[in-house]
């Protein structure tokens, strides 16, 4: 082969490493030609189902609540359940997720307005008496349902009153509708999705079939680590909604919310203003 051919074809060969090689550095991440977005920091590039798209951390720190969260009494364990973020995965897969902004703690058998008042112990309140973080949920009325969870203490326990919808909005918009006892023709809005205990359980599908169920190790429905701001949001306490037949236990400041919060099912300006003196 002539020199010159040969220096043409040994240049062309050379062109054409050189743009494999360059088109091989754009497909390898962490290279400076890199042009595929990478995910943000501090958030894994594919999430588990156990795992919230908002409020991840790092991966050496969980997601969900385990079975120490839970054990603590009911007035502590009423304050630290807010802000954190309740899942429920549903059967087709979709997850729903809202924070929790309102409780009310139940204090047992000397409590007059909890359903284990006096001691009692029924199948219907059976979860109440089980390990910290079993669910207890009850029908009222004949038609709703109401959620809560078994804290330290024998009869003692934490009603979720109202969440701040995060994930799945349209879904449990349709639950609501669908569930809804004379049912009005207009969307529901945002804020009237979960703003209620009843509410909250049509808006994520919770049934008496929830009921005695763990939640540190429940499939279909969880809790995991709310953002940390939560911690900084103030918290007011006021009287239970509801329990006016509780006697002196009707004011006690047993229930707590956060202030400001659109999401409240009921707020207390009166406790508030005692908050702020």
């Amino acid at each position: 082969m002539p020199a010159r051919g040969a220096a043409q074809l040994s240049r062309r060969m050379g062109q054409k490493k050189q743009r494999l090689e360059a088109k091989r550095g754009q497909s390898q991440p962490g290279t400076a030609e890199m042009t595929t977005e990478e995910p943000p920091r501090g958030l894994p590039a594919t999430l588990g189902p156990q795992r919230s798209i908002y409020f991840s951390g790092p991966q050496s720190c969980p997601a969900r609540l385990g079975s120490g969260f839970f054990d603590q009494p009911a007035v502590p364990l009423a304050q630290a359940l807010l802000g954190q973020v309740l899942v429920r995965r549903l059967a087709d897969g979709m997850e729903l997720r809202g924070r929790i902004v309102e409780t009310e703690a139940y204090l047992g058998p000397e409590d007059a307005a909890a359903h284990s008042r006096g001691g009692r112990l029924t199948m219907r309140n059976r979860g109440m008496f089980m390990k910290p973080g079993t669910l207890y949920v009850y029908l009222i009325y004949g038609i709703y349902f109401c959620m809560n969870i078994s804290s330290q203490g024998a009869g003692a326990c934490v009603l979720l009153r109202a969440l701040e919808p995060l994930e799945g909005l349209e879904a449990m918009r349709q639950l609501r509708g669908t569930l809804r006892r004379g049912t009005a023709s207009r969307a529901l809005k945002d804020r009237e999705l979960c703003s209620g205990p009843s509410k909250l359980c049509q808006a994520l599908a919770i049934d008496k079939s929830f009921d005695q169920r763990d939640l540190a190790g429940d499939e279909a429905v969880w809790l995991e680590h709310g953002p940390l701001g939560s911690s900084r949001l103030a918290v007011v306490a006021a009287a239970r909604v509801g329990v006016g037949s509780a006697g002196e236990w009707a004011q006690k400041p047993l229930r707590f919310y956060f202030r400001g919060s659109p999401w409240v099912s009921v707020v207390d300006r009166t406790a508030e203003q005692d908050a702020r003196a």
